[in-house]
C-alpha cells in the first residue's frame, strides 16, 4: 500500500510504502531475481538473514558509540577529515553541512590500524580488531550480494563486480555516524519554524534539520546499518515533479543496500543509484555504519558489452576511479557526477565496454 503525505511547511511529499527486502535464505535464483529487481526500480533494497555475526555488529557498535563519548578535544585528534578521520557537521571540501559528526577509514587494515593510534589510545589493537573483522565480514556480505546481482542479470562473468572489492588495492571505506538529538523536530511547529544557529542546517521545504543531505553515494555498493532510530529516506523518481521522499523504518537486525553511481555506470543505467539523505529528526541519538564498497583508484569502469543494446545504446563514457573520486571531490554533495560522463551522441565505441585495471 502506497501513502503520499505533504508536509505541513512545503509542497514536499513523504510517502510510505513497502519498499523491497530480500530475505537471503531464499532459494540462490528467486534472492538474486528480486535483488535485481530492487536495484532497478528503487536503488535500494532491504536485507535480512544476512549472515554477518550480531557479535561482531554488537562489537563495532560498541567501538562506536565509545568513540563518539570522548570529550571532543580526544575526538579532535583523530581529525581533520582530509577527507578521511573524524569531522563534525562539515562535510567535504565544497560547504556542505550536516547535523552529524562522523569517523571515515579506509578498509585497509594497515591503515586501520594505524590510525587507531589516534581513534583508541587505551587498546588501538582491539579497535582495529574489531573494526577490521567487521569490514571483513560485510565486504563479504557485498561480494555475494553482487554475484547474486550479476547472476540475476544473466552476464557469463558473475563475479565482474565483487572481484573489484577483493583486489588488494580496493579503495573501499567504512564510514560511522553519529547524529545527536535534535528536541523539537518531532513536533508540528515549534522550534521548526525557528531559524537554525549558526553552522545549523535545515530542510526549508520539509521543516526537518538534515542529518546528511540529499545525494548518492559514487561507489559500486553500500552496505549500512543502523541502531533502532529512524532518519534515513531515499528519494523515489516515479512522480514528474521530481520524486517523494521514502522514510525507511530502522531495524538493526537488518543491512540496507545502496546502488552507487559507479554500478549504474557499469550496467548503462538498467541499475540505478538512488538519491538518499539522513533527517536529524529524533529525540534520540541515531548511529550509523556504511561500507562503501569501492575499486582500486586504476580501475577503468565503463558500461559492461552485455549491457549495451540498440534499444538501450551506450550512456557513459569510460573513466578510472581516481578520475571519478577527483570529480566527487570538486562537486557539491548533491551534484549529479555521473552528468558528467554521459557518452557523446556519436560515441562510436559501444562494443569496448568492460572494466579494466
Amino acid at each position: 500500500m502506497v501513502i503520499a503525505s505533504v508536509t505541513a511547511e512545503s509542497n514536499e511529499r513523504i510517502r510510505t510504502l513497502e519498499y523491497p527486502v530480500v530475505d537471503l535464505s531464499w532459494k540462490r535464483g528467486r534472492a538474486a531475481e528480486l535483488l535485481v529487481r530492487a536495484c532497478e526500480e528503487f536503488g535500494f533494497v532491504k536485507v535480512v538473514n544476512h549472515g554477518v555475526l550480531r557479535s561482531v555488529i554488537a562489537k563495532m557498535e560498541a567501538e562506536g558509540a565509545r568513540f563518539f563519548a570522548l570529550p571532543p578535544c580526544e575526538k579532535q585528534k583523530a581529525g581533520p577529515p582530509t577527507p578521511l578521520g573524524y569531522g563534525i557537521r562539515s562535510i567535504g571540501f565544497n560547504g556542505d553541512m550536516g547535523e552529524l559528526e562522523y569517523l571515515l577509514l579506509h578498509s585497509n587494515p594497515s591503515y586501520i590500524s594505524q590510525k587507531a593510534k589516534t581513534i583508541c589510545r587505551k587498546d588501538p589493537i582491539h579497535f582495529s580488531g574489531v573494526v577490521n573483522e567487521y569490514v571483513k565480514q560485510v565486504r563479504q556480505l557485498a561480494c555475494q550480494l553482487l554475484d547474486m546481482v550479476g547472476e540475476g542479470l544473466g552476464l557469463q562473468d558473475t563475479r565482474v563486480f565483487s572481484r573489484l572489492l577483493q583486489d588488494s588495492e580496493n579503495d573501499s571505506l567504512v564510514r560511522l555516524n553519529h547524529y545527536p538529538p535534535w528536541p523539537g523536530s518531532d513536533r508540528a511547529g515549534g522550534d521548526a519554524d525557528r531559524e537554525p544557529a549558526a553552522g545549523k542546517s535545515r530542510d526549508k521545504r520539509s521543516g526537518g534539520r538534515i542529518g546528511f543531505g540529499e545525494h548518492s553515494d559514487p561507489q559500486i555498493l553500500s552496505i549500512l546499518r543502523s541502531n533502532d532510530v529512524d532518519g534515513l529516506q531515499i528519494l523515489s523518481a516515479e512522480a514528474d515533479d521530481g520524486g517523494v521522499w521514502i522514510p525507511v523504518p530502522a531495524d538493526p537486525a537488518a543491512f540496507y543496500v545502496i546502488v552507487g553511481d559507479s554500478l549504474q555506470a557499469m550496467t548503462n543505467g538498467r541499475l540505478v543509484s538512488v538519491r538518499h539523505r539522513a533527517m536529524a529528526n529524533s529525540c534520540r541519538p541515531r548511529t550509523s555504519t556504511v561500507f562503501f564498497g569501492a575499486p582500486s583508484p586504476g580501475t577503468r569502469i565503463t558500461p559492461l558489452p552485455q549491457m549495451i543494446r540498440p534499444h538501450a545504446p551506450r550512456r557513459y563514457k569510460s573513466f578510472t576511479w581516481a578520475e571519478y573520486k577527483k570529480a566527487m571531490y570538486s562537486l557539491r554533495l548533491g551534484h549529479n557526477r555521473l552528468d558528467l560522463f554521459l557518452a557523446d551522441p556519436d560515441d562510436r565505441d559501444q562494443d569496448s565496454g568492460g572494466i579494466s585495471n
